[in-house]
């Protein structure tokens, strides 16, 4: 039987820990960290099955886990999300000035670029928060806490599928370039905010 954590072998045996699920239990409770990966004989299990590899016994098997810190990990994400945001506020732009130039074709593909972009950082966002168990009507991004913003945020994509389902091309104009520049600013803050209460100085 051999346990590694992180590199170094961790005394299963000793500390009473039989199962995998339990050798997770013990670390989440002693260090804290998230468990990332696993191996069990050089395998990756079937996460689908996760009853079942928590029952695998350690006995006889040799057992890798590497863990992360959930802050670092949450800091990463924020910094990823940052980028997607500036990649959606390029493709905004660019089907905003195509809409202007009436191709409206080319500049639905860019805007759904920009859809998918915007939903994958908002759902990076709350799924950050939950990891944490923040509490985002606690944090402010401006004027609002950030539980506000994503209503807001969430009622634009709103207004701008009715504009692009009743191909009122003019409408959607004027919501890429007005209003939502509002709304990209405060995501930045929203997103400095979070990671000022992840990192405080």
């Amino acid at each position: 039987m051999s346990v590694t954590v992180d590199h170094r072998p961790l005394a299963a045996e000793n500390l009473g820990l039989k199962t995998v699920g339990q050798v997770l239990a013990h670390l989440q409770k002693a260090s804290n960290r998230l468990v990332v990966h696993v191996l069990i004989d050089g395998e990756e299990p079937d996460l689908n099955h996760l009853g079942k590899v928590k029952k695998s016994p350690v006995s006889g098997h040799t057992v890798f886990i590497e863990t992360a810190d959930p802050m670092e990990m949450a800091v990463e994400v924020l910094n990823q999300v940052e980028i997607e945001l500036d990649e959606a506020h390029r493709l905004k732009t660019e089907a905003a000035d195509l809409l202007l130039r009436k191709q409206n074709g080319p500049a639905m593909e860019k805007l759904s670029g920009c859809f998918t972009t915007w939903q994958h950082a908002q759902e990076s966002v709350l799924k950050t928060a939950r990891l944490l168990r923040m509490d985002l009507s606690m944090i402010r991004a401006g004027d609002r806490t950030m539980a506000e913003l994503f209503a807001e945020f969430t009622l634009q994509l709103k207004q701008i599928r009715s504009a692009l389902e009743k191909r009122n091309f003019a409408t959607l104009g004027d919501i890429l370039l007005s209003d939502t520049v509002h709304t990209s600013a405060q995501w930045r803050s929203a997103i400095l905010a979070m990671k000022a209460t992840i990192q405080p100085k």
